[in-house]
């Protein structure tokens, strides 16, 4: 499975709707998440540009676009931002790829 950083920041109407009726959205959306192989594996209020942070667990970028998308479109998010993670081996891998593969900056 990939790991997605999610970002969301949620517009004035929604967090009305979350005073008036407290719940969990994490724990809302699990069902949408199950439809597209994926879950959340941790989450977060949060302070600052973004109002929740938390990582998803995804099949692929395909299953990942769809959820944002899909959150996008609903009207609650004023701001989503979806962020590929990966892991430190396959960073290391990443660099050694580029140590390899000859690039030089322009002179």
């Amino acid at each position: 499975m990939a790991h997605y950083l999610v970002q969301v920041a949620y517009t004035p109407e929604a967090w009305a709707n979350l005073v008036a009726n407290p719940h969990n959205r994490l724990e809302a959306l699990k069902p949408v998440l199950k439809k597209l192989g994926a879950k959340f594996e941790a989450g977060w209020f949060a302070f600052g540009e973004y109002d929740v942070v938390a990582i998803l667990n995804a099949p692929d970028n395909i299953s990942a676009g769809a959820f944002a998308v899909a959150a996008a479109a609903g009207g609650a998010v004023k701001a989503l931002k979806t962020t590929p993670l990966m892991s430190m081996e396959d960073g290391m891998e990443v660099l050694k790829k580029a140590a390899a593969c000859g690039y030089k900056p322009p002179q």
